[in-house]
């Protein structure tokens, strides 16, 4: 038995969980989220909490059992706290500037890389070398931070680029003097 697809989600104060035809609408203070949701996955709703099952065990519902409770929590944590990644850029003249939703990075190329946040995306940057990635998917928050990463990864021998705050980047000794 899957232990994550039997977890029982209590819903916080201020959030609304529907079920309709094979579909789940999350809405709280930050936003709303939907899911649809394969046949033979159920999901009930009843006395604030929210549990899933599944119809036989079959192996794709099994596979699905999981992660479609797994989503739901993410989806109701996301309407409730919301998602962020922290990230920060190392080297010389290197640096985020946000105007908006547009991001402009400075990372050692010829021109400045602009990239646009998709909707329900949110910037922070509370310095030139420091940016937050804030928003109520945690998936779409994840995939920007990573496209933002991809600009210029980090590199292991002086440890310049973008990475996560809390990503450790191992570090190479390089060549030696003979």
């Amino acid at each position: 038995m899957s232990r994550i697809g039997n977890r029982i989600l209590v819903i916080p104060d201020g959030v609304t969980v529907d079920v309709k035809d094979n579909n789940v609408e999350v809405s709280g203070k930050l936003g709303k989220m939907s899911l649809s949701i394969k046949p033979g996955i159920n999901v009930l709703v009843k006395d604030g909490k929210v549990t899933t099952t599944r119809d036989n065990d079959t192996k794709e519902l099994k596979q699905l059992h999981g992660s479609t409770n797994a989503n739901i929590n993410n989806m109701i944590k996301g309407v409730t706290e919301g998602f962020k990644k922290e990230m920060e850029i190392n080297g010389v003249g290197y640096k985020f500037a946000v105007s908006g939703s547009t991001l402009t990075i400075s990372a050692g190329y010829s021109h400045p890389v602009k990239l646009t946040a998709p909707e329900g995306i949110k910037l922070e940057s509370p310095s030139a070398t420091e940016l937050t990635v804030s928003g109520y998917d945690k998936q779409l928050v994840g995939e920007f931070a990573s496209q933002i990463r991809k600009v210029r990864g980090p590199e292991p021998y002086k440890g310049k680029g973008i990475k996560y705050k809390d990503e450790f980047i191992r570090r190479k000794e390089g060549k030696k003097a003979a």
